[in-house]
């Protein structure tokens, strides 16, 4: 029995360990200009404009595609979904590669915008709620960020890497768009074997007749849609990540009014990109399980911590600062707010999510919680541009510190709705 026990822990980290690689990978080729864009410009023949104009339709495509997922993550087994999501960005990477013409690439960019945010991403999050406990969603989600973040880098590097040995050619372009292309077509195979199927109960009328799974699955999308708790956490996402939107800024910021020195602007951005998102992810996670035992609660007293620095940084001295003290408070902001966005869905175990629509209250939460990745930017940057210097930075900023303290008065409210579920029961 113990033994039988250890084999099924054992399959559960390596399942969780195998989700975090696809985390990690599905997303490089839809966000090839990261690391290629100047090369896409000259080996695929694009244009700023051409390369925009496809990740603005591929952002469009996801938005809808979450709202696709709501439906389909409970209604199609996970064992199918995510090698499916992960096989089909492969084969899209192989298409990729033969440098086809714009309106192809405008085609193959919105098929892995379907991949990666209509089948794979709600369908990973419901995976990794329903991998773990009660009291293990906060750092199984920590950990599933950092992971995420550990393996983007290694696997951007190593398509640089590849890139660079061949000599910077196109040859060389399309070879690290292959290898984009195999790691998650890998994963999606590994993880064909390792998933189990959803656990399906048979549901019957009162009459005795078996309802289909169809009406099945629009009934968790209704469950879902009237659940009040689910669209309380979806909006607690959407305040993190309207603040985490303007983390973007922080660099042009430091460049503008600190004349941040080059030198230091890659020391800056590897540890703002990569560093704080390895590090903020399990400390979010630890202390939500093992400190506060509550996501909601850490999420408060981070949300209370951005609010208050936001604010006193708004209106700080900046022009006769220190460079390196500029560099620590936007350090601080940037760590409290990745550790938050590791662990911003794990609230849906405390507000008592049915675990059967667990699909459909992802893909709601993804709809609503990332849709500020669809203005934020856009509002953000038009404040910059109608205020120019250190004046637009500051209404930035100003806006951030606002909906963090939003997140501090909803967490609040989310807290005493579960106090008072727990007092009913």
């Amino acid at each position: 029995m113990a033994e039988q026990a250890t084999k099924k822990l054992d399959k559960k980290w390596i399942s969780f360990g195998t989700l975090m690689l696809g985390a990690g990978t599905i997303y490089k080729l839809g966000f090839l200009k990261d690391a290629f864009y100047v090369p896409m410009q000259e080996f695929m023949g694009l244009s700023h404009t051409q390369i925009g104009t496809a990740m603005s339709i591929a952002g469009l495509i996801s938005t809808f595609g979450f709202l696709a997922s709501i439906y389909l993550t409970d209604r199609v087994s996970k064992k199918i979904m995510i090698p499916l999501s992960l096989i089909s960005i492969c084969l899209c990477g192989l298409w990729l590669s033969t440098f086809p013409s714009y309106g192809t690439f405008l085609l193959i960019y919105c098929l892995l915008a379907v991949c990666a945010d209509m089948l794979y991403w709600p369908t990973m999050l419901k995976t990794v709620r329903l991998l773990g406990n009660e009291d293990e969603q906060g750092r199984m989600f920590g950990i599933m960020e950092a992971g995420r973040g550990l393996m983007d880098t290694i696997v951007a590097f190593s398509a640089l890497a590849i890139f660079s040995a061949l000599g910077s050619t196109a040859f060389g372009l399309k070879m690290a768009i292959l290898f984009y292309s195999a790691v998650p077509g890998v994963i999606g195979v590994i993880l064909y074997f390792l998933l189990e199927p959803d656990e399906k109960t048979a549901k019957k009328t009162d009459s005795g007749e078996t309802v289909s799974a169809n009406k099945q699955a629009w009934e968790g999308v209704v469950r879902a849609l009237r659940n009040k708790n689910i669209w309380l956490v979806s909006f607690n996402v959407f305040l993190v990540y309207s603040v985490y939107c303007g983390l973007t800024y922080f660099i042009p910021f430091l460049e503008e009014v600190y004349a941040l020195p080059v030198a230091l602007v890659g020391v800056y951005g590897i540890i703002n990109q990569y560093g704080l998102k390895m590090l903020g992810g399990p400390i979010g996670g630890y202390v939500t399980d093992k400190v506060l035992h509550s996501a909601t609660k850490y999420l408060r007293i981070a949300f209370a911590i951005v609010a208050v620095i936001l604010a006193v940084f708004t209106f700080l001295p900046h022009q006769s600062m220190g460079i390196i003290l500029g560099m620590m408070i936007t350090l601080t902001i940037s760590a409290f707010v990745y550790s938050m966005r590791a662990i911003f869905f794990a609230p849906m175990d405390e507000v008592d999510v049915p675990r059967e629509i667990t699909g459909s209250a992802m893909s709601l939460g993804s709809f609503v919680g990332y849709l500020p990745g669809a203005f934020m930017y856009a509002v953000f940057g038009s404040i910059l541009d109608h205020f120019s210097g250190i004046t637009g930075y500051r209404i930035v900023f100003a806006v951030m510190a606002v909906f963090a303290v939003g997140g501090i008065f909803l967490s609040t409210y989310i807290l005493k709705t579960i106090g008072k579920q727990k007092a009913s029961t």
